[in-house]
């Protein structure tokens, strides 16, 4: 599985990176490059499932896939070869919609075919393989970091990105198409050709009852499908048809909720986190790859545990491990951040773990699971497109959002593109006066009293 979104939170740690693109010097501009090279990366994204759904139904799956896949290489190419930021940061909505498309299209596919006992286990692995390749993006980052060469640092890990969608394209042939996509299509013979070469054993099942019953089950299901969706208009029955429209807003919810835990925001800013507890240099992304690790761990052992728990408990205990565990990190960060308190800052680094294993364990794997499940087959793509929506507006919509902290009142109309009669920066003042002496402290006093005086008149 491609990790072309795995590799931005090293790449931010990378002194090549910073220095390319002039984000250690002025650290409002850096903020600001930061949040459009992740924000655009999931309006790609948005754009990207909704493109897969179109294309998964008119012109299958497999040719979604190269298509994805193309995409993919072609937004990792150019992010390696940026020359400037604009040039980046469309290289990353260019890659987001070849994560999008991946994002609906993969774990639909294996869904349609996976045999329903196991069909938690196979669909898990989207979710488990897709981290495993951000654990990989992970320590290649963490070693070019000792490149001497400031430009490989972080030209590399985007040029290996290109790897997996590559691969993809070179292994596509032996890949089948989805059969329930060939019964739509009416290609009953192809369909059968697949469902037995996947679902038939001649030791146990000789006589190919287990397939026989499961492709007439598709068949008749397929068959009834068409008719309604005739019959009763079509593509507005998402919206007007009580249990299409309750399938459409339980696969967005499930999405949206599973990235409001904040698991993009911590895996995007991961070195920031490390580095407020205190940590600097290649330890930073060496608990950055550490941290990654586990997910992929943590999603193989829910990919196994889906079957068994079912998928609701999985999401629930996750979603608390989650609440708990990122409540506790923030008051680590709150009591111990900036500080050399080793106990403050280590428990601070262990719950960042604990979030990430109720999270990997819990939720994402799982999330994709369900929403691939639980619409019918004719409007499949469209529900699983439309989650995967959630999943990257929850965290577009959170990145406009403007920071108030340290400021007055009415410091924040300026925010808003309003005018602020006159600035005061109440985090400064508090720095300096923490450090100055009275004699100084006074001086600023009345050069602020002086400068708000002659701004009134």
């Amino acid at each position: 599985m491609a990790t072309p979104h795995s590799v931005i939170w090293n790449t931010l740690g990378e002194p090549g990176f910073l220095s390319a693109f002039n984000l250690s010097v002025d650290l409002s501009y850096a903020a600001q490059i930061t949040g459009a090279i992740n924000g655009l990366l999931w309006t790609g994204g948005a754009v990207g499932c909704v493109a897969a759904a179109w294309t998964s139904n008119v012109y299958g799956r497999k040719w979604t896939m190269n298509v994805a896949a193309v995409i993919s290489t072609i937004g990792g190419a150019l992010q390696a070869g940026s020359v400037n930021a604009t040039m980046l940061i469309v290289a990353r909505f260019i890659t987001g919609w070849g994560i999008g498309m991946m994002a609906v299209l993969v774990p639909i596919f294996q869904a349609e075919v996976s045999p329903p006992g196991s069909r938690g286990l196979f669909v898990g692995q989207h979710g488990s393989w897709t981290v495993t390749g951000d654990a990989i993006s992970g320590w290649i980052g963490v070693g070019t970091y000792y490149s001497s060469s400031l430009s490989f640092q972080w030209r590399f890990p985007f040029a290996v990105q290109c790897l997996f969608p590559l691969l993809l394209l070179v292994c596509s042939p032996w890949v089948p198409e989805s059969p329930r996509w060939l019964l739509t299509q009416g290609r009953e013979a192809d369909a059968w050709k697949i469902i037995t070469a996947l679902h038939s054993n001649p030791n146990s099942d000789p006589d190919q009852v287990y397939a026989r019953e499961e492709f007439n089950q598709m068949v008749k299901q397929v068959e009834m499908d068409a008719e309604l969706w005739l019959n009763k208009g079509g593509i507005k029955q998402l919206v007007t048809k009580p249990s299409y429209r309750k399938r459409m807003w339980m696969g967005f919810f499930t999405q949206y909720a599973t990235q409001s835990t904040g698991a993009m925001v911590v895996y995007n800013y991961i070195v920031t986190l490390y580095k407020d507890l205190g940590f600097a240099g290649a330890k930073v992304l060496m608990l950055g790859a550490a941290y990654i690790t586990v997910a992929a761990a943590s999603n193989f052992l829910a990919a196994v545990l889906m079957d068994r728990m079912g998928r609701i408990r999985l999401l629930l205990i996750g979603l608390t491990g989650c609440a708990v565990s990122l409540s506790l990190e923030c008051a680590m960060l709150a009591q111990f951040g900036g500080t050399d308190d080793l106990v403050g800052n280590a428990l601070g680094v262990f719950f960042i773990f604990c979030f990430i294993f109720f999270y990997a364990g819990g939720i994402d794997a799982t999330s994709y699971v369900y929403c691939a499940e639980i619409f019918p087959n004719h409007v499949r793509f469209e529900g699983m497109g439309w989650s995967m929506v959630g999943t990257f507006l929850s965290t577009i919509f959170i990145r406009p959002l403007p920071q108030t902290k340290g400021l007055s009142l009415e410091e924040i109309n300026g925010k808003f593109g309003d005018t602020v009669a006159a600035h005061f920066d109440e985090e400064q003042y508090t720095r300096r006066q923490a450090g100055g002496d009275p004699q100084e402290m006074a001086k600023m006093a009345a050069e602020v009293l002086i400068e708000v005086s002659e701004q009134r008149s």
